[in-house]
């Protein structure tokens, strides 16, 4: 078994967006991204399908040529390779849900060239 909470790692930061790993199991990677109002993932793909889930805040999720405007407790899945973006609308901490073939290292890249 093993035991986190997205509420241990609460912080921002005014000039990036903050990422934390918050477990690892033998399917998926669970991580925590705390964005500022108006802080913004550009857009990218990731190779694998994920799963976004609003845990405070709200954001801009954009996607196809659309913008979803999602709040606490929305929950969104996305198949692989499918560009993608985000912009927070209020400070926000998003529950990021990866595959375990997909790196963090990828994620703190998209997030380093934001």
């Amino acid at each position: 078994m093993i035991l986190a909470s997205f509420n241990d790692k609460l912080y921002y930061n005014d000039h990036k967006i903050v990422m934390d790993v918050m477990l690892e199991t033998s399917f998926s990677k669970e991580i925590h991204i705390a964005l500022k109002k108006g802080q913004i993932m550009k857009e990218h793909k990731a190779p694998f399908p994920i799963i976004v889930h609003i845990l405070t805040g709200e954001i801009t999720f954009g996607t196809g040529g659309k913008e979803y405007d999602l709040k606490q407790g929305d929950i969104l899945t996305l198949e692989g390779k499918v560009p993608h973006d985000l912009t927070a609308r209020t400070d926000c901490v998003v529950r990021l849900t990866l595959s375990k073939p997909d790196t963090t290292e990828r994620v703190k890249h998209v997030i380093a060239s934001s």
